[in-house]
């Protein structure tokens, strides 16, 4: 299966450097990725994660959050997009019959209204408690208004699955091939989950939210302040989130040089593996100029 990287709409948020580790400045904004992958499966194309969509551009106000729209000024440009990226790539997006969620924070599920003809995957617990809308905070990262396609989704209960490379609960997905997997990671929020696919050159793992930078996967782990002090103010599970980590982190240790980790919303990670900086859109036609970013 060939899969391709899509950056769908970076955040940009307030301080600089200290969120992303490489903006000159702290007082400049920093430039996040939002980091989905499109798979082109045998029986269509499969969409991990959406990003922000086209009615997220068109009415941020009305259908994003105040606070995050001032905390973490996206990058709100329509080419951006999955669904133009897709199109972009000579593909067409009605073919998009399945998109997979890591969770359903407003920038990782924007553009789910984008693809009405798509079932959605998600864990019942992410489905469950989302609707709920308990806290403030969850009124600000759950958003009703994006959920127009709730007639497709398809949740699965947790605890059930198999092993695989060290995690339980792994399940395959109804009606995609075996090389897609769901690999639960709570914690970011109570139903995460990370998704993993075998494609051509071995498998990778979209991560999610479950850790927001590369520094993390490493020996002796570190994070920007900024990203270290958002991931606390945005966990459900802390003891989860960083028992799921530190499992990453051994899985990467003991796997990295034949499985791919990678997150949502690390930009090196995300140029490293679609071989363009992060603030170009998706195309067929051969890039002039590839990441250096290691990580």
């Amino acid at each position: 299966m060939r899969i391709h990287h899509l950056n769908c709409i970076s955040t940009c948020p307030l301080g600089g450097r200290l969120m992303d580790g490489r903006t000159r400045g702290i007082l400049e904004r920093g430039q996040l990725a939002c980091h989905c992958v499109l798979v082109e499966a045998p029986r269509g194309l499969v969409l991990i994660d959406t990003g922000l969509g086209l009615r997220d551009v068109a009415d941020p106000r009305g259908r994003l959050s105040a606070f995050f729209l001032a905390l973490l000024s996206p990058d709100l440009r329509e080419e951006m997009t999955a669904v133009r990226q897709i199109a972009r790539m000579g593909l067409d997006p009605r073919d998009v019959r399945d998109i997979v969620l890591t969770h359903l924070d407003f920038d990782h599920a924007g553009g789910l209204d984008d693809f009405p003809q798509a079932r959605v995957h998600l864990l019942a617990s992410e489905r469950g408690y989302a609707m709920q809308q308990r806290t403030w905070l969850d009124r600000q990262r759950f958003r009703p208004q994006q959920w127009s396609t709730q007639g497709h989704w398809i949740a699965y209960p947790s605890g059930r699955g198999e092993d695989w490379l060290g995690f339980e609960s792994v399940r395959d997905l109804r009606g995609l091939p075996p090389e897609i997997l769901m690999v639960p990671l709570p914690g970011h929020t109570h139903g995460h989950t990370g998704v993993a696919i075998d494609g051509d050159d071995g498998w990778k793992l979209l991560a999610g939210d479950a850790y927001f930078c590369h520094h993390e996967m490493e020996a002796q782990p570190s994070c920007t302040p900024g990203l270290r002090f958002y991931q606390w103010m945005m966990e459900k599970d802390r003891k989860a989130r960083l028992a799921n980590q530190a499992r990453l982190r051994a899985l990467y240790a003991r796997d990295g040089t034949h499985l791919r980790i990678f997150c949502s919303h690390d930009p090196l990670e995300f140029e490293y593996a679609a071989g363009r900086r992060i603030d170009e859109a998706a195309s067929l036609a051969p890039h002039a100029h590839a990441a250096h970013a290691a990580y």
